[in-house]
């Protein structure tokens, strides 16, 4: 009689150590509208959650991040202070219903995130005036508004970066390719010097000199141009060309009436000889 046994393998391995890290986590973020993003999506046998600390204070935890089966946490709301730096950890742990085991869970940790310095600009927009003049341009920007709110009122991004903001115009003559560019810490910018009648084409976009080289500008506006007008004289010629244009057919008149009389008097003086020559002979 031959007995046989099955082998029970055991493992130190817990439930914990089969859930993957999370990957590739990333700050998306704009005007201050902060999300967290990272992958691979979950299966249905893990979930994950997202603990966050402004740098120096204790870890948090977003609500609507706390065994999620998503990829992203939007923090915008948590980060009140625009000028601190912050970190995050995303947690692979058990869904939601599954109870948790007494350990820590895989958990992989982001890069520092600064608003302030870190969040990308978007692109303005803004109104063209035309001086009468038509050498001036005044470009009217309108301050963005950002995710951010103070004493329940919505921040623009002159609330949040004062005197530091600056906004660059960037100009050409239309169907040109060179540009040149014009600064101003005012939401309105003169353009000067413009060739009268010409068509400009003008884009737009925000800075601020104190963050980083990398972050400085924000992004470019779309392109508005300025109606073609037709030229006057005066923009086309010099005064000496049009004085001369006007001169010259008065000097050509001038010249042929005075041939014209001279011809005259050369005729009607020899008719006269030959009056004369004629009399002579007769009285001889």
């Amino acid at each position: 009689m031959s007995l046989s046994v099955t082998p029970v393998l055991s493992s130190s391995l817990s439930s914990a150590d089969l859930f993957p890290r999370a990957q590739n986590i990333t700050w998306i973020s704009s005007n201050f509208k902060t999300v967290l993003t990272w992958g691979p999506k979950p299966t249905a046998d893990y979930s994950y959650t997202v603990e966050f600390q402004q740098v120096g204070k204790d870890h948090r935890r977003n609500p609507h991040c706390i065994r999620s089966s998503q990829t992203e946490c939007d923090l915008t709301n948590t980060m009140s202070d625009l000028r601190a730096c912050y970190t995050a950890d995303v947690i692979s742990e058990p869904p939601m219903g599954v109870p948790k085991e007494p350990q820590e869970y895989p958990h992989s940790s982001s890069p520092r995130f600064c608003p302030y310095t870190d969040t990308v600009l978007l692109s303005p927009t803004f109104k063209l005036e035309v001086n009468p003049d038509g050498r001036t341009v005044t470009v009217h920007v309108t301050d963005p508004l950002t995710a951010a709110f103070q004493d329940g009122r919505q921040l623009s991004i002159r609330d949040v970066f004062g005197e530091e903001l600056e906004y660059k115009v960037i100009y050409k003559k239309n169907k040109s390719t060179g540009k040149k560019t014009a600064k101003s810490n005012s939401n309105a910018v003169e353009v000067t010097r413009l060739d009268r009648g010409e068509s400009y084409c003008f884009q737009v976009q925000a800075v601020v000199r104190s963050r980083p080289t990398s972050t400085q500008e924000g992004e470019l506006s779309q392109t508005q141009c300025t109606h073609q007008q037709n030229p006057s004289l005066l923009d086309n010629y010099s005064v000496g060309v049009i004085a001369g244009a006007i001169l010259l057919p008065l000097l050509l008149v001038g010249g042929l009436i005075a041939v014209v009389v001279i011809c005259c008097r050369r005729r009607s003086k020899k008719q006269r000889n030959e009056k004369e020559k004629e009399a002579e002979a007769l009285n001889v």
